[in-house]
């Protein structure tokens, strides 16, 4: 139950409300901010994130942070080669008693989802599971069931040359509006660590600091950030660079654009501000575009990455000169 006045909202600025979810789960991941506003960042857009990392790093326990912080539902599935669809969707059975079908729902009926290594599973589970990214409800027997709001999808995957895992199909990928990697901590940092867990996890004594219904506002707020035509023109620019770009297979979709849009919103929301500047979309572009984008086969070979492709683009594309932007 909400014990915070649910006006509270009218009263706290959206960057301080979001600094206090930052902080908080700071208190278990040491020295990853940028990461875990990237993650902000994604949840306040709606958009799903893939957390992409080598085992033991931290992974899960960000997305386990992040769901203390946060007064919603939470589950967690462990993605395995024997998984179902209906082990993450639910089923409906049959009740004796009154001679009808029942649905019973499956761990995708919450808030925020932790798919722990994603890329472990059949066709047919990752399936059922973009149904739910894309549509945000659930089809079982015929019958459609929408999920809850706010709805994320926190994938963990280990990197595809790991024994056991797949490669994720480009119609999935380009449903997460987010990619991340975490990385090693430094010397400091995994001191700090285990001093930390030394006696009891600090996750075990994460509380709340987010309410649902602040989310939902904050969700709200990010859409009303100003963003200039020439931004528009700029963003549209770089995904058409990536459509056509010698060393691209395949570049970045429509929607990645309005993903990147929504992300630069919400970035600025928690920078403080009521507009997006070109800055914001200069530091999304890698975390927004590089997953979605495949590199041609014969340039792999001479160890070029969407990294460095996109890096180059957004370096060689002239920032736009605004005209006006929107203080209200």
């Amino acid at each position: 139950m909400n014990t915070r006045d649910s006006s509270s909202f009218l009263y706290e600025q959206p960057q301080e409300m979001i600094e206090k979810v930052i902080q908080n789960i700071e208190r278990v991941i040491i020295g990853k901010r940028e990461a875990v506003e990237k993650v902000l960042i994604a949840f306040i857009s709606q958009g799903h994130v893939l957390i992409e990392d080598i085992p033991g790093v931290g992974k899960t326990m960000l997305v386990r942070a992040l769901a203390k912080s946060i007064d919603c539902s939470f589950n967690r599935i462990q993605f395995t080669p024997d998984l179902l669809p209906t082990d993450i969707t639910g089923i409906s059975m049959y009740n004796q008693k009154t001679r009808d079908f029942e649905f019973r729902p499956g761990p995708l009926m919450s808030n925020i989802v932790l798919a722990d290594e994603i890329n472990r599973t059949s066709a047919k589970t990752q399936s059922a599971l973009l149904e739910a990214m894309a549509e945000r409800s659930l089809t079982v027997d015929g019958m459609t069931y929408k999920l809850p709001n706010p709805f994320l999808i926190l994938a963990t995957q280990n990197p595809f040359e790991y024994e056991g895992t797949y490669v994720l199909p480009e119609a999935q990928m380009d449903r997460f509006s987010v990619r991340i990697q975490l990385g090693y901590p430094s010397k400091t940092q995994e001191v700090t660590m285990l001093e930390r867990v030394q006696k009891v996890h600090p996750i075990k004594s994460l509380k709340a600091v987010l309410f649902k219904e602040e989310l939902i506002e904050l969700q709200k707020k990010a859409r009303e950030i100003h963003v200039d035509a020439a931004l528009r023109e700029y963003i549209v620019q770089i995904s058409k660079t990536t459509r056509h770009h010698p060393h691209l297979q395949l570049g970045v979709s429509p929607r990645a654009s309005i993903d990147l849009m929504k992300a630069a919103q919400s970035l600025a929301l928690i920078r403080g501000r009521t507009y997006v500047v070109p800055d914001d979309i200069k530091e999304l572009i890698l975390p927004v575009f590089a997953h979605r984008i495949v590199l041609k086969q014969n340039i792999e070979m001479t160890g070029l990455s969407t990294i460095s492709v996109l890096t180059k683009i957004k370096e060689e594309l002239p920032i736009p000169t605004l005209k006006y932007v929107s203080l209200g």
